[in-house]
């Protein structure tokens, strides 16, 4: 058994490897049990869809004495002229500057309707390489707009948490934000709680997407139903381009609509793109959970080792079930390795530790403790020993990898 356990110690799939091929894995099952259930709900209408144009075609033929042959040649040439954004009904046009911003908007946030697409050479060539910067530049957008929104959630929780204690009488009455706040007791260790963010994050983004379905059923016509799915379809960069938004030729009050129409998909964007965030840590939390259950357990000195390298900087869903406030503990500094391992009883420095961990809840965590408690966002703690920089979401996922490669290796 000890030898066994010496060779999974060494073998060369370690927790990041082992976290990665665990999601494939649950990706791959998602991927399946999802094309399973669509196929099963969608492939009957197809195929009735199906056998009713087919029928279709045939009566029309008989009727007007067309063969089928020079039918379908022309319906090929409707088709085409559908993919070219010609309607039988008047349209908007495609290609005026607000049809063009509207293309460009969708272009750079990765929704990418389809509904219009460049027809030119030259326009094909331009938006490869308009593309690549604008791309980039709305994803670092993205990346600021979750590290502020989540910056003003702690804000508020953390006013939220002090008003309570007032009223339970564990905080001064005239006690205010500053220096004095590491002395008062009831708010040493206090953070905020990522679940707690992301509960918050969904209900706006539900809110929003309601306000914005109401409005799409009022101007554009469409069911209740449809409107929500449109939203999440565009709000999450999907874009699949069945139902678009502000196509027809003239709206009530279009200009309002149009404006109003921005504001929502772009703050819908950013919302969905901030919970998506806050979502994936949590997803990566489940994994460590998940790992963990897998870990050696065949002989008492891994149980030992196991439960000393405990990462105290991870959260498993069981974790609730110990804690009154879902937190972690990422701001403990020490003067070198050897203080870390004698006052945390580790028998591995404070830097590997931390390196293993690499981006998890913590970095979040640590925003949100941060941001809260009224640090300066421009100090510099130590961040060769705690590994974690600025940031959070994918913008501090880059940082922090950056970081651990120029520093260890």
């Amino acid at each position: 058994a000890a030898g066994s356990c010496r060779r999974r110690r060494l073998a060369p799939l370690n927790e990041d490897n082992g976290r990665f091929l665990l999601l494939a894995a649950l990706i791959a099952a998602y991927l399946s049990a999802g094309a399973t259930v669509f196929s099963a709900l969608e492939s009957p209408s197809e195929a009735a869809a199906q056998l009713r144009w087919n029928r279709t075609l045939h009566n029309f033929s008989r009727i007007f004495n067309i063969s089928l042959p020079e039918l379908r040649a022309f319906l090929r040439s409707y088709e085409a002229a559908m993919a070219a954004g010609i309607r039988v009904d008047a349209l908007r046009p495609r290609w005026d500057f607000p049809g063009a911003f509207y293309f460009v908007g969708t272009v750079v946030s990765t929704i990418g309707f389809g509904m219009t697409t460049p027809a030119t050479v030259a326009g094909k060539v331009f938006l490869i390489v308009y593309g690549l910067f604008g791309c980039a530049g709305t994803i670092l957008f993205f990346n600021l707009f979750l590290e502020r929104i989540i910056s003003l959630l702690a804000f508020i929780m953390k006013a939220c948490h002090e008003r309570q204690l007032r009223r339970s009488g564990l905080l001064p009455p005239n006690f205010r934000r500053g220096p004095a706040m590491s002395g008062v007791g009831s708010l040493v260790g206090w953070k905020p709680s990522v679940y707690h963010v992301m509960l918050i994050l969904g209900i706006f983004a539900i809110t929003l997407s309601c306000c914005a379905s109401a409005m799409y059923t009022a101007v554009e016509g469409w069911n209740y139903i449809d409107s929500l799915y449109y939203c999440f379809v565009t709000f999450s960069t999907i874009g699949f381009g069945d139902l678009v938004s502000s196509q027809n030729a003239a709206y009530q009050n279009q200009g309002l609509y149009r404006f109003g129409n921005f504001i929502f998909i772009l703050m819908g964007v950013c919302c969905i793109y901030s919970l998506f965030n806050v979502i994936s840590i949590v997803i990566k939390q489940v994994l460590n959970w998940v790992l963990k259950k897998f870990e050696c357990r065949c002989c008492p000195k891994c149980h030992k080792s196991s439960a000393r390298l405990g990462r105290r900087n991870a959260i498993t869903p069981g974790a609730r079930l110990r804690r009154h406030n879902l937190s972690v503990d990422t701001d403990g500094q020490y003067d070198s390795d050897t203080e870390g391992r004698r006052l945390s009883g580790e028998m591995i420095s404070m830097r590997e530790l931390t390196a293993s961990n690499k981006v998890s809840l913590a970095i979040l965590q640590k925003q949100l403790s941060e941001t809260a408690n009224g640090y300066p966002r421009n100090v510099c703690i130590n961040t060769r020993q705690n590994g974690f920089s600025a940031g959070v979401g994918a913008l501090a996922i880059m940082n922090n990898r950056l970081a651990e490669t120029s520093d260890s290796r």
